[in-house]
């Protein structure tokens, strides 16, 4: 099967947008609100045996499936002009006559050395084509992703913690290939060592698919590796350390790159995704790169003031003065005693002060306090409530 069947020039006399009924400088989310009005209201399940409609479906679904992807876009728009401004003389043909098949354009990309035409609208239908048989290309393995829980101390000055990871993986017996050890690979006869074939997505248009039979490995084994069943896939389970970077939030992702899947014929590993999750602290909480504190005291501390030790976080204690008449829930800052910051400076300690009421007072306390009441007797408090407004 030749890698070019299928691919045909008439792609280029052919108006997307006006199939998609936009114009030619619509924004992407113009077209794409067209195309699903168009697909909604053409849908073979909403019409059945309406073949007019179906028909129209598989044309915006084309159109959409260029237009609606910004490199092929690019490209589409590209050729259109070439081809409506006359450059390419007596058009696009099939062979013949004065005009010239643009499927001998596209080999280029491989024949000709390259900076032809294929090199620019080749990838428009898939790309890859080539007159001999494909090289395998490397691939980046997959993503993966997982999440630890660490303590509140660890995400505040960071961390290296070990992960055990299971992942998809190439199969550790025949090494990725899908054949069984020690048998010898025949190129595909589905795709004649391509590793794609040319499937038609509606009307003259097509693109490439992976070829079904090799799995885009370009060759086939006649016995299947028993332990993959010919997928070259396997699941592996490794340990890795991974460094938790310091002043991390609760349900942060960090990034880890090339700790992922193993990449295919020498591609690169793909990355790995930690979600972290941050257990509370007894005292400590968090807000941003600050920490935050609750300090009780007491009402006499309140009213003459007082100077309080106050703990932090992985340091020694600090000092509060409390300046007399502090009224409860007064935040103080201390600076530099908060989270780390990604350029490396540290937030600040928000202390606030709760004053205590005690609950049981004993005699001495309860005359002292009923002193107090007298002394300040003629003025109330609430007398504003009752001010006229």
């Amino acid at each position: 099967m030749s890698t070019t069947d299928g691919f045909r020039a008439d792609w280029a006399t052919k108006d997307f947008y006006a199939e998609l009924g936009v114009g030619k400088d619509a924004s992407a989310e113009e077209i794409k609100k067209a195309y699903r009005k168009l697909a909604r209201a053409n849908h073979p399940d909403s019409n059945p045996g309406d073949d007019a409609k179906h028909e129209k479906f598989k044309a915006v679904a084309e159109a959409y499936d260029v237009v609606g992807d910004p490199e092929k876009r690019a490209k589409y728009d590209e050729m259109r002009s070439l081809y409506g401004s006359g450059r390419f003389p007596g058009g696009f043909g099939g062979g013949g006559g004065g005009g010239f098949d643009l499927n001998d354009l596209l080999r280029d990309r491989a024949g000709g050395g390259g900076g032809g035409f294929g090199d620019m609208f080749g990838d428009l239908f898939g790309g890859g084509f080539s007159r001999g048989r494909a090289q395998p290309r490397p691939s980046k393995g997959p993503d993966v992703e997982t999440s630890a829980t660490i303590s509140f101390t660890d995400a505040i000055d960071g961390v290296t913690i070990s992960l055990r990871l299971t992942s998809d993986s190439a199969c550790p017996d025949c090494k990725g290939s899908g054949g069984k050890p020690g048998t010898k690979p025949k190129v595909c006869p589905e795709c004649d060592g391509a590793g794609f074939v040319v499937a038609s997505v509606g009307g003259a248009f097509s693109l490439n698919e992976t070829c079904p039979a090799c799995g885009g490995r370009q060759l086939i084994y006649d016995e299947p590796c028993p332990t993959c069943h010919g997928s070259g896939r396997g699941m592996s389970a490794r340990t890795i350390s991974a460094r938790i970077p310091a002043g991390v939030k609760n349900g942060q992702k960090i990034r880890l790159r090339g700790k992922g899947g193993a990449g295919e014929n020498g591609g690169p590993a793909g990355d790995l995704f930690v979600t972290v999750k941050v257990t509370p602290h007894r005292l400590f909480g968090r807000k941003g790169d600050n920490l935050t504190l609750d300090v009780p005291i007491s009402f006499d501390e309140a009213a003459l003031g007082a100077e309080v030790k106050v703990p932090t976080l992985g340091g020694g204690p600090v000092t509060l003065k409390v300046p007399s008449g502090t009224p409860n829930g007064r935040t103080f800052r201390v600076r530099g005693k908060g989270a780390q910051k990604s350029d490396g400076t540290r937030g600040d300690l928000l202390a606030t002060v709760e004053v205590q009421v005690p609950a049981v007072l004993d005699e001495a306390a309860r005359r002292a306090v009923e002193d107090y009441r007298a002394a300040t007797a003629g003025k109330p408090l609430r007398g504003n409530l009752f001010e006229d407004s």
